[in-house]
């Protein structure tokens, strides 16, 4: 599996990515550290917790990795968390509709571990 290819399967927009980071060698770097890194886990548990400071801490940060690495689904759904708790803003989602943002987005990051972790199985 290619690193295109691996965006394909999870969705991603590897144009957008090479824009950003500007050489594949980074892309692979930094796609690789997506599994490991420890913001999903915190989105997950603030989630259950429906804790808004923390929901938007960690949309906010997801938002950001997820966007820089051409992942624009998962920034947008977490866009979509970390408005809904920014503060000053007025909320717009019932907390049943948070949850179910919360949940597309642990779906969509599962995805992009597995897409990841067979990209790593393949050798690439």
């Amino acid at each position: 599996m290619t690193l295109q290819e691996l965006y394909a399967a999870i969705d991603g927009d590897y144009q957008r990515a090479l824009a950003v980071l500007r050489i594949e060698k980074l892309i692979d770097k930094h796609i690789r550290r997506l599994p490991g890194n420890a913001i999903f886990a915190d989105l997950l548990q603030a989630g259950k917790n429906m804790d808004g400071a923390r929901l938007f801490e960690s949309a906010h940060a997801i938002k950001g990795v997820c966007g820089n690495l051409g992942l624009v689904k998962l920034a947008g759904i977490a866009s979509d968390i970390s408005e809904e708790f920014r503060p000053g803003n007025p909320r717009c989602m019932t907390d049943a509709e948070v949850a179910q943002k919360v949940q597309e987005a642990e779906a969509m990051y599962k995805k992009a571990v597995a897409g990841i972790q067979q990209y790593e199985n393949d050798g690439q």
